[in-house]
This record gives structure tokens, sequence and C-alpha cells, in this order.
């Protein structure tokens, strides 16, 4: 099954569960760093997988708001979250 063959709902909500996964990948190696310093930097590695799938949750979001037959409040809901997960990602870039 293809991409653009999925509902907008569905992929928002992928979309969506994605992000948060990405978020909180890349949050556990920095409480990790500040918890204890020493830790090994094998967990850093859970940051790029975070980040990773930040970036594939905002091209999911961004195929949504480029489809011609969407309704209005699916859209703004794309926005939003492209959004969120732009400044995610832009903190995530600067730590």
């Amino acid at each position: 099954m293809k991409w653009v063959d999925i509902s907008e709902q569905k992929l928002l909500a992928r979309a969506f569960y994605l992000g948060v996964f990405g978020i909180i990948c890349a949050v556990i190696p920095l409480m990790a760093f500040y918890i204890e310093p020493n830790v090994s930097t094998r967990i850093s590695l859970l940051t790029g997988v975070g980040i990773g799938a930040q970036l594939l949750s905002m091209s999911m979001a961004v195929l949504v708001v480029r489809r011609r037959k969407v309704a209005p409040e699916q859209k703004e809901k794309a926005k939003r979250m492209i959004l969120v997960l732009a400044v995610s990602l832009l903190f995530f870039f600067l730590i």
C-alpha cells in the first residue's frame, strides 16, 4: 500500500504517534546524562533515532497538507503538527 492511498485521519494519527515516540526517544539520553554524567555513549544513539522519527513524522504531516481534497480541519491539524515538530527538532538540534 502506498503512502498516498492512506486516508488523512490515519496518516495524521500515525504521524502523531511517531512524533511522540521520536520526542520521547530524544529526551531519554538528555535525562540520562543529567542524572549520571558518566553514562555510556551508546545511549546517545536514541537521540538519532528520535530525530529520525520526528523527521519522518513531519514528512507525513507535510504529505497531508499537500493533498488537494483535504478537509480544512485536517489541514489545520497537520499545520499545527508541523509547527510543533519543527520546534522540537530545533530544540534537539541546538542541544
